[in-house]
């Protein structure tokens, strides 16, 4: 129960967009835009197997909520989330190109992983997941809800390297919540995790 609490006070605590900030965006003008993401993200934001370098993991766009997005967009361009490749490619983005660019995104439809689950690993992977209260963010089934990332049938290694990052306290734009539910796991149970989480449709 405390657990619980202190994680909903975390969720609390997550950044809101102002009213202007949640207009929506231009889908033919994102779409336009989103040409420049199609090397690593795929032309529609499903990633093409084995386009990322060694220790580089690229997440798939399609179909994630909107408001995700551009709230990642708008921390790579601050320097609150820092990456090699994307932070120089958000410098230039204006908030409305970051709009743009969510909410064509968003609308695109996602393709299943075609990373072979292991369902053994799966299965203990939803374990991790109900012992965490993940989906109390998440939702069920890993669909995401606005500032809270869908990450159901999100590539795996993308996942898991996320999951490191937030455990090695190497990502931190997000107030302390994936820190606190990752810091306490193990390799094994984050490899566990991407198992259960990827093979979700």
């Amino acid at each position: 129960m405390i657990r619980f609490v202190l994680l909903a006070a975390a969720v609390a605590a997550l950044p809101a967009l102002s009213g202007a900030a949640r207009a929506q965006g231009n889908v033919e003008a994102g779409k336009e835009k989103a040409a420049v993401c199609a090397a690593c993200h795929g032309p529609d934001g499903n990633v093409v197997p084995g386009t990322a370098p060694e220790g580089e993991a690229y997440p798939d766009l399609a179909g994630q909520t909107a408001r995700y997005i551009y709230m990642q967009l708008r921390d790579f361009k601050a320097g609150r989330r820092k990456n090699p490749l994307m932070s120089p490619m958000a410098a230039n983005l204006t908030k409305e190109d970051m709009w743009d660019l969510a909410e064509y995104f968003a609308q695109q439809k996602h393709m299943p992983s075609t990373f072979e689950v292991d369902p053994a690993k799966a299965t203990e992977g939803k374990k991790v997941s109900d012992a965490a209260l993940c989906t109390m963010c998440h939702l069920g089934g890993f669909s995401g809800q606005n500032e809270v990332p869908r990450v159901a049938g999100q590539e795996y290694d993308y996942i898991v390297k996320q999951l490191r990052d937030f455990r090695e306290r190497k990502r931190t734009n997000d107030a302390g919540n994936m820190t606190a539910v990752a810091r306490g796991l193990t390799d094994e149970q984050i490899e566990q995790l991407g198992h259960y989480i990827t093979g979700l449709r």
